[in-house]
């Protein structure tokens, strides 16, 4: 039986000054475009947006580990790990105004973000089975949340990676809620990393705050995954706000379990205080990432602003060869309404 290996503390790895200053600057970046996405939905920019804050150094260190020729499977919550990955954040920001998800013509080993729960783990499972039937040496990085691990398609889908041995790594982000619901309330396991006793490979914790670890855990997991041995990987971080701007935390956040403080403590803040402890920055660099970071969200929005408009025809594009009777009624109903509108 596999057991899940006991969880990596932060500061336990050493990494060159370099990729320190680097993986701080890409949370930075990641929680200014947080913060700018939410504002903009605030004001009417855009109908919705499911914000990220406090998952920053858990998806900014398993995107340092994926390599460039490795598939990403992401969800709409993994905006962190694309933007560290090349995801202009245009790209982004014209997928939430309903343009095509890659806009820019990006190119990297993305899969679409999946919306609905789960449903990307199986589609990611049988990448990996065609990458051992034509001998591609590339792994697959499939993101999800701990509430996916109570769908049907994630129990199929590690079934299957296990029988098949396929290179497979599930990056579970266990960010304390499945929407309103606590871990606690959805699975009676100890913990979601040993979920994969029942399927034949390894169950891995990691400090999901502590972008080094991550990036370590999940390097490491994929060379297993490469070698025929799929991996799941529980990043233990914490959902700071809401599900999406659409939710009220403060409706069932109560109900919470106990965590404990390095888990819940903000990972950008600690990450910060550790990097200035060890002279590997200072003030006058963060000022210059801000500097940085600003100007590419102005530049951003405006790529997103001036984009031509969209024709509602397009969502019919890209689905079949032909378009059936049903699509051609849906076509025609889709017509009227943006006709009166």
């Amino acid at each position: 039986m596999h057991q899940a290996i006991e969880t990596k503390k932060f500061g336990e790895l050493s990494v060159s000054a370099e990729t320190a200053l680097t993986l701080y600057r890409d949370m930075l970046r990641a929680r200014r475009f947080d913060e700018r996405a939410v504002s903009l939905q605030r004001q009417g920019w855009m109908s919705s947006y499911p914000p990220f804050r406090g998952q920053e150094a858990s998806q900014i260190g398993a995107a340092h580990a994926v390599e460039s020729n490795d598939w990403l499977f992401p969800t709409y919550r993994s905006n962190a790990l694309q933007l560290a990955r090349g995801v202009p954040m245009s790209d982004i920001l014209l997928f939430r105004l309903g343009y095509p998800e890659f806009a820019s013509g990006h190119n990297l080993s993305h899969f679409p973000q999946a919306i609905p729960i789960a449903t990307q783990l199986p589609h990611a499972v049988g990448t990996g089975m065609a990458m051992n039937y034509v001998n591609d040496d590339a792994a697959v990085c499939c993101y999800l949340g701990d509430g996916a691990t109570s769908e049907g398609d994630f129990h199929e889908a590690m079934n299957m990676a296990g029988v098949f041995e396929t290179p497979t790594v599930f990056f579970c982000e266990n960010n304390g809620w499945a929407i309103s619901l606590p871990r606690h309330r959805q699975t009676a396991s100890k913990t979601i990393a040993q979920k994969a006793d029942a399927y034949g490979f390894t169950g891995v914790q990691v400090d999901g705050n502590d972008p080094i670890a991550v990036m370590e855990v999940v390097s490491d997991a994929l060379e297993s995954a490469r070698a025929g041995e799929p991996v799941i990987v529980e990043s233990l971080t914490y959902r700071q706000g809401a599900h999406s701007t659409s939710d009220d935390p403060e409706r069932y956040e109560q109900s919470q379990e106990t965590l404990p403080e390095w888990r819940t403590k903000d990972p950008l803040h600690r990450f910060e205080r550790y990097l200035r402890t060890h002279d590997v920055m200072d003030a006058s660099d963060k000022e210059r990432f801000e500097s940085e970071i600003e100007a590419e969200l102005e530049e951003a929005k405006s790529v997103a602003e001036t984009q031509a408009d969209v024709d509602p025809d397009d969502i019919f594009d890209n689905v079949y060869a032909e378009r059936s009777p049903r699509q051609r009624q849906q076509q025609k109903q889709v017509e009227r309404d943006y006709s009166t509108n």
